[in-house]
């Protein structure tokens, strides 16, 4: 990509990023009000209220993430297999955006329906969905969050496909190349996928990323979606 075009991108990436965490926090708050208050309003405005942030605000966000994070990893340096951060990131990503697409229009949508056909004046009763969504956007937090510290950190260096390429470019510069044609080369980033992780953020990455894993395989196979039962 050109500059302008690369800054362009990258602006839209971290914005959409950053807005997604703010998005899934705001998202925490008011699951974690609509599970605790004993005020009929403040539960209905809660649910109704997450239902149009998911829709409107989180899954716009998190689509947006994952494609202008592809669009950065392919159309810079860093590509999308070189680094193990960058694969790891776009997986992540990836488990997340499907879990989000699933839970938004299985359990919010849900709990949006049951406090919308609750008579008014009583309490609207959502059943095991208030402690779910409380669960799963706190783990949506914990997710992004990894994400985030992986794209400031950059941890572990490259993968054996990028070692190749570096190895493949480092020959054409030799041939003769300009040195511009391979910016892995002298791109001062780099230098932090060398600089790791303190070994206690390592331990909080492994553990949050396999929590996060089981949690989107169970949605997937059907498990957690049946805790989802209307």
């Amino acid at each position: 990509m050109t500059p302008v075009l690369r800054k362009m991108n990258f602006t839209a990436h971290v914005t959409s990023s950053v807005g997604w965490l703010g998005a899934v926090a705001s998202f925490l708050v008011l699951s974690i009000a609509g599970l605790t208050s004993r005020d009929a309003e403040i539960v209905r405005g809660a649910y109704l209220s997450m239902n149009l942030v998911g829709q409107f605000i989180i899954v716009p966000l998190s689509l947006a993430a994952l494609l202008t994070g592809l669009v950065q990893s392919l159309g810079t340096q860093w590509g999308l297999f070189r680094h193990y951060w960058v694969l790891v990131k776009f997986l992540l990503t990836i488990l997340a955006t499907i879990a989000l697409l699933l839970h938004q229009f299985t359990a919010v949508a849900g709990a949006a329906r049951r406090v919308s056909g609750a008579a008014s004046g009583t309490l609207p009763e959502v059943g095991r969905l208030g402690t779910q969504l409380v669960g799963d956007a706190s783990l949506a937090v914990l997710v992004l969050l990894v994400i985030t510290i992986l794209g400031v950190y950059k941890p572990w260096g490259r993968t054996r496909y990028g070692r190749r390429k570096q190895q493949q470019e480092r020959r054409e510069t030799a041939g003769g190349t300009p040195m511009s044609a391979s910016p892995l080369l002298h791109d001062p980033d780099n230098e932090t996928t060398r600089a790791g992780l303190p070994f206690g953020l390592k331990i909080l990455l492994a553990v949050v990323g396999v929590i996060a894993a089981v949690f989107v395989v169970l949605h997937l196979i059907g498990g957690g979606l049946g805790s989802h039962g209307l």
